[in-house]
């Protein structure tokens, strides 16, 4: 029996696709939200929220930690704890391109998938980038998976065709303990590579490189170009040529010119999206890493409401204060909204949002943004994880949106040329 250990977006979608096989489980969450209950219900499937069953496996959605005391509690029991890319791996024939890194894995999963589809391969993104990949692994003739350093960790066999790794840098300290662990996570997707895969790599990353060049995978090496966007587009690129590669087909020049003029832009990454008055609203819930965050506050329209928190992932604040000048007022959310805040020092005017509910929160931020803002902008860059008061950094900028539209924002529309 198998135990699917949280819902949301990851774990509903494992329960669909177990409802597709005709495999028996149960359902757990720690916080369980009303609809997403009904729809496992509806599903077939049935709670244990005394987590008193016996299971074999326990499918653990990325949110949780590993070192959670229920999670260790059922391996104690003999559970072995995987997640979803493991599970898709074992129960799919479809071969996958397992894409990961600090930054870029969003842009670099939309641009392999719409390349492919482009050489005519019905190629599917999924994973960390909606929808989960056990929800395209039965519909696509090879899935582009965006994989986490959450769902890395929770992986045994996985093998991905093609494995690209974008680059190693800091992130999600607070959930891995130590950089060198983070690291070891996302190398995981290395680990089961063969003499009949391929690995894209960074050349210009030392540690990508090392571990790259030590798998018996055939190497489709990149080198970092002028902007990240170009950068991803590369390793997209040898990504692509590596598939067809190991398809024996050539790649086809005049469909990728095509492909390359209608490429995909990723989701809630500093996307202007509505404007009340002189105001206009950015979504970049996405911006969870120190640079990203960065750029954000240069290309805003000052002044700037900075919406900030979430759970705080051991970001680097200090080398954000020299923005500062550019922020009228910093909208503290969240967990851990009000110790980021602390660590940039004085110099800004300071609203914690104490709402815990993470609807109320955003609303609340919007409103106190628009009290000291006549023109300029209301940013969402939180820095923060969103696991704190949301299901995912999606659901947060949903959440943001409705906030903005509830309060009199209007679509934004860009100005004609």
């Amino acid at each position: 029996m198998i135990l699917v250990y949280g819902l949301g977006r990851s774990g509903l979608g494992v329960l669909r696709f177990l409802k597709r096989r005709g495999m028996p489980a149960r359902f757990y969450d720690d916080r369980p939200k009303e609809e997403e209950v009904a729809e496992a219900l509806a599903l077939g499937f049935s709670p244990d929220w005394g987590l008193e069953g016996t299971y074999a496996e326990v499918v653990a959605a990325p949110g949780v930690p590993l070192t959670h005391p229920h999670l260790e509690a059922l391996r104690a029991r003999g559970a072995r704890v995987l997640g979803e890319a493991e599970l898709a791996y074992r129960l799919s024939e479809t071969p996958i391109v397992g894409i990961t890194g600090t930054a870029g894995k969003t842009s670099t999963t939309l641009f392999t998938a719409h390349l492919l589809q482009g050489q005519g391969l019905k190629a599917l993104p999924g994973g960390n980038v909606d929808p989960p990949l056990v929800e395209v692994v039965d519909q696509a003739e090879v899935a582009v998976a965006e994989l986490s350093s959450f769902q890395l960790e929770r992986v045994h066999a996985f093998r991905p065709r093609v494995a690209v790794l974008l680059n190693l840098g800091v992130d999600h300290l607070d959930r891995h303990g130590s950089l060198e662990a983070y690291h070891a996570a996302k190398l995981n997707l290395l680990k089961n590579l063969t003499p009949e895969d391929a690995v894209v790599y960074n050349l210009e990353d030392p540690k990508v490189r090392k571990a790259a060049e030590a798998t018996p995978a055939r190497p489709y090496p990149f080198l970092p170009q002028a902007s990240p966007r170009e950068t991803n587009l590369e390793a997209a690129l040898q990504a692509t040529r590596a598939y067809l590669d190991l398809l024996g087909r050539p790649l086809e020049e005049k469909a990728l010119r095509e492909s390359l003029k209608t490429l995909p832009e990723p989701p809630h990454r500093f996307q202007v999206f509505a404007r009340k008055g002189q105001v206009v609203f950015i979504d970049d819930s996405i911006a969870t890493r120190t640079p990203a965050v960065a750029a954000a506050l240069r290309a805003a329209p000052a002044p700037i409401a900075w919406i900030l928190g979430g759970e705080d992932k051991g970001a680097d604040l200090l080398s954000l204060k020299a923005l500062l000048p550019r922020v009228r007022v910093i909208l503290a959310i969240g967990r851990d909204g009000p110790r980021m805040v602390e660590a940039l020092g004085e110099g800004v005017e300071v609203v914690v949002i104490g709402e815990k509910e993470g609807r109320k929160a955003l609303k609340r931020a919007v409103e106190e943004a628009l009290k000291r803002l006549e023109a300029g902008s209301v940013l969402l860059a939180p820095l923060g994880a969103s696991f704190d008061q949301f299901r995912d950094y999606q659901d947060r900028a949903r959440a943001f949106r409705e906030a903005v539209f509830a309060l009199g924002g209007e679509p934004w529309t860009p100005p004609s040329s």
